[in-house]
């Protein structure tokens, strides 16, 4: 066990060859991404919403900020779920006072959907000091130790996107499967 209490070679198997210092990064990534999740949880608690209606109002954030428009089609699709499904959302979201409908400003058979001003200061209040803690945190990287970091998680992020690709699907020897 580490300092942290995590079993070495748990995960990655038990080579003694294995760089233990990339194990520890890991590890590190491990108790991020748990600390993350509760985050969000608590998050999700305090506004009494569910995962996708925070996802849906960042994206209507995002829409409104590039000064774009969103369909409720287009929204779903971001979400990656049904026309069904996104109906029950956008009900929510409008019942609860978060967003509202309006019609498109070019196409008379279309709505669109955006954030209510209430919605945005709802999340900011929420949110706000836990944005202020993680950017005093990135803003004390060096642009030198910034650059390692973005470069570390594009890698991973592009590991996890294509560990499917792997025709094998095998396990690095002696490890057990990894259920995150």
């Amino acid at each position: 066990m580490d300092a942290n209490g995590h079993a070495k070679g748990y995960w990655y198997g038990k080579d003694p060859g294995q760089k233990a210092l990339a194990v520890d990064v890991l590890n590190a990534l491990r108790d991020y991404r748990v600390s993350e999740q509760a985050m969000r949880r608590r998050t999700r608690s305090a506004m009494g919403m569910g995962e996708k209606d925070l996802l849906a109002l960042r994206y209507l954030f995002e829409a409104e900020a590039a000064g774009k428009v969103m369909k409720p089609k287009d929204l779903g699709d971001r979400l990656g779920i049904t026309s069904a499904s996104m109906t029950t959302l956008i009900d929510r979201l409008v019942d609860s006072g978060h967003i509202r409908r309006e019609p498109h400003p070019t196409d008379r058979r279309a709505l669109i959907l955006r954030p209510t001003p209430g919605s945005d200061q709802e999340v900011r209040h929420t949110l706000g000091g836990m944005h202020r803690r993680i950017l005093d945190v990135a803003s004390a990287l060096s642009p030198e130790e910034a650059r390692v970091v973005m470069d570390f998680l594009q890698n991973m992020r592009e590991a996890v996107d294509t560990i499917d690709d792997d025709p094998t699907g095998e396990q690095p020897k002696d490890a057990e499967p990894n259920p995150s």
